[in-house]
């Protein structure tokens, strides 16, 4: 069992930036790879980025790409998604997942465990 807690959402205005944050336990962290995903309200759970099981290759979202960055600490167990240049239509409710998969993938039904989400909320 896998347990994952995200922290760090918040209300911010549309330019700014937040630093989301994703503790694991329950399970050996650096065994497989880990994913954010967003869902907005009266839409569908969307991948947002991804990262290998060792840190060494990230993938992302074209709708992200150049604005979030995400990165993770093996020996803290945790992921984290730094998100700058934030529009309104970032605004959403992001989740934190892991797979036993080295790699991941854009799927969220591919990942096993996922955290209660936490809110990012974006003003014009």
């Amino acid at each position: 069992q896998v347990q994952l807690v995200e922290s760090g959402g918040g209300l911010v205005q549309a330019g700014g930036s937040l630093r989301l944050s994703c503790a694991a336990s329950g399970r050996t962290f650096s065994s497989g790879a880990m994913g954010w995903f967003r869902q907005a309200p009266g839409k569908e759970r969307e991948f947002v980025a991804r990262i290998t099981r060792s840190g060494g290759v990230t993938y992302y979202a074209d709708s992200v790409k150049g604005r979030f960055t995400i990165s993770r600490d093996n020996a803290k167990s945790t992921v984290y998604l730094q998100m700058n240049s934030l529009k309104p239509e970032d605004t959403a409710v992001y989740y934190c997942a892991a797979t036993s998969s080295p790699y991941g993938s854009r799927g969220y039904t591919d990942y096993d465990y996922w955290g209660q989400g936490t809110q990012v909320t974006v003003s014009s």
